[in-house]
């Protein structure tokens, strides 16, 4: 199951209205909708609500999916400069991968540099 479709479930489950919900974000319902249909991306802290509102463990919700998937946005905003800007869900986990991966090249890329400047200095 999707996590949209996990989240749909759970919240009628419980009873609860995209009305209600929306206004728990502070959001209205015509946005949550698209948020629970995944047109529009969720924020930790709304995942967090959700969760709470829900009275499930966020790893209910999102499971699997959101340790190791991508969610793109069909949301294109325009600022009417003549480009689009488009905003994707990524997860914190691969984010955090690539944060590291970055520090190990930048201090690869220092100790190259010591080197061709002691290189240089030989000349």
């Amino acid at each position: 199951m999707m996590v949209q479709e996990k989240l749909r479930s759970l919240r009628k489950q419980k009873g609860i209205s995209q009305e209600k919900m929306a206004k728990i974000l502070g959001t209205d319902t015509s946005n949550y909708s698209r948020k629970e249909r995944g047109e529009v991306r969720i924020f930790d802290d709304e995942w967090e609500k959700m969760a709470k509102t829900l009275e499930v463990p966020l790893e209910d919700i999102k499971g699997e999916e959101a340790k190791f998937s991508f969610q793109f946005e069909n949301s294109t905003f325009h600022d009417h400069s003549g480009s689009n800007i488009t905003y994707s869900n990524v997860p914190d986990f691969f984010l955090e991968t690539q944060r590291k991966y970055i520090e190990k090249l930048e201090k690869e890329n220092a100790v190259l540099l010591e080197e061709i400047t002691a290189l240089k200095a030989q000349k």
